[in-house]
């Protein structure tokens, strides 16, 4: 029983894996959910099977994505055992490593939701409750710091947009980026490294915790 059940769940991991790549290089439209079966090494009926339609397939792809990135709030931001400077870094750090370990992902986000706004509201029901309690949470440890003048009074949303916007330009913008940055670098990585310290240095100075 238990070789069955790893092995359904091998499968189900392979057709995981080709359909994030299918959707991420071609988008939803000019996926095909034969490419992906073929990819992963199934027939197109056992894709079926595991996810009835591509619909299917790709809204879990799209939300398994944007619940890892809500865990990484959850799992910093939301920790209040650390002091707010070490959580607010560690946020930024996390998420630009999920970004940096995800490449496509914000390109893909940005297109589809150009191209299908409807999935705009999928991505919503995800993630608003809980970023909206993580958010509310963190304004109010905000507001506190700053009546104690430990800090500025900054709007925690416009943070994270802040943080979300300097994390993800790098990514987005990277062929832009690599003719800025010419040979100033080692490599494209030792830039990435560098990028990430500054991103915490300049969150950290809007917030004046440092």
């Amino acid at each position: 029983m238990d070789k069955e059940q790893n092995h359904s769940q091998d499968t189900e991991t392979r057709i995981l894996q080709a359909a994030e790549k299918e959707f991420f290089e071609k988008g939803y439209a000019g996926a095909r959910t034969a490419s992906i079966a073929e990819a992963a090494g199934v027939t197109h009926a056992m894709l079926h099977y595991y996810f009835r339609t591509k619909d299917k397939l790709f809204e879990r792809i799209v939300s398994e994505k944007i619940n890892m990135l809500a865990d990484i709030l959850l799992s910093a931001v939301g920790d209040a055992n650390l002091p707010l400077e070490e959580r607010i870094r560690q946020g930024i750090e996390r998420h630009f490593d999920f970004i940096s370990a995800n490449r496509d992902l914000p390109r893909f986000i940005v297109n589809e939701v150009l191209s299908r706004p409807e999935q705009v509201n999928t991505m919503k029901r995800n993630v608003q409750s809980v970023v909206n309690e993580v958010l509310d949470n963190l304004q109010q440890e905000i507001d506190e710091y700053a009546a104690k003048g430990l800090c500025r009074r900054v709007d925690a949303r416009m943070l994270l947009i802040d943080i979300v916007s300097l994390n993800v330009f790098p990514f987005m913008a990277a062929p832009i980026v690599y003719g800025a940055i010419g040979s100033a670098y080692g490599d494209y990585e030792e830039f990435l490294k560098r990028r990430k310290r500054e991103n915490v240095k300049t969150i950290l100075e809007k917030l004046k915790i440092n």
